[in-house]
This record gives C-alpha cells, structure tokens and sequence, in this order.
C-alpha cells in the first residue's frame, strides 16, 4: 500500500453544500432557509433550551436551599451494629466493618453515632465521633480512636 492508494471509507466524506449560488442550483433566493421566520435572518440564533418566549423550564422550577461544595458525607454506624455484631477486645475499623459486610463500598470516612448501648469494651477507629458516642464507649470501657 503506498500514500497515493489509501482513501477515506466510503460514504464517509460529503461534498459541501453551496446555497445560494442562484436558482438553477435548486438552493438559490432563499438558500435552503425557507421564506420568513427568525431562522430565515441573518445572524439568527437561538439558544439551546429556548420555548420560544415561554418561561423556559429553569424558571419555572422553584430554587431552594443551599449545597455547600464543603459539605463533608461519612459512612455512618451507630453503637447499637457495634455491640451486636463484635466481641470484647475487638478493633472495629472500616475494614473490619466491610468484612462482616455492615458498611458499602463508597470510600468515606467513617462517623459512629450514639444510637443504641453498648456493654463491650471495643477498640473503634473512626474519622469522627459524635460526643454521646464517644462517652458511651469510653464508659463501656473502650477507647476511640480518631483516624
């Protein structure tokens, strides 16, 4: 195969079409835009989403509230998972979680919540605690762990 040999696939390239260039082309007077209307003009543009004058879809949604790019999500477990399902002397950790499968597979950080009591003596390695959480389990005799 040399240069001069290879060639576009075809069906693959289409000649430009030239509107315009007087009536016997089939595309003269009004060149393939139709007689009147605002597509008809020079320079008309519309712009995406526009409903022709209605109050386009954007507008007519209410807007509420206020997402702040800082918000932080956790994984969240409450003490009440943590005593049914680990023994005393334990570490619970976000492995140890997915392992006995009580967390997802989305990668946060973990917060454990007071929801529940706790009677064993766990040793928890979280990102965050709430305080009532954090006093229950010290109280139970465990330790927390900030990670």
């Amino acid at each position: 195969m040399r240069l001069h040999e290879i060639a576009p696939t075809p069906g693959s390239t289409h000649r430009r079409k030239r509107v315009g260039r007087g009536d016997s082309s089939g595309m003269g007077k009004t060149a393939c835009r139709g007689e009147k209307g605002q597509k008809s003009r020079t320079g008309a543009v519309i712009r995406p989403f526009f409903e022709g004058g209605q109050i386009p879809l954007f507008r007519r949604l209410p807007k509420r509230g206020f997402n702040s790019p800082e918000h932080a999500v956790y994984n969240l477990i409450n003490l009440s998972v943590l005593d049914a399902n680990f023994n005393a002397g334990e570490t619970v950790d976000l492995e140890a979680l997915r392992a006995k499968s009580l967390m997802g597979k989305k990668e946060l950080p973990l917060k454990v919540l007071a929801n529940g009591e706790i009677t064993k003596a766990l040793t928890v390695k979280a990102a965050k605690f709430s305080a009532a959480a954090r006093a229950k389990i010290e109280a139970a005799g465990g330790s927390c762990v900030e990670a």
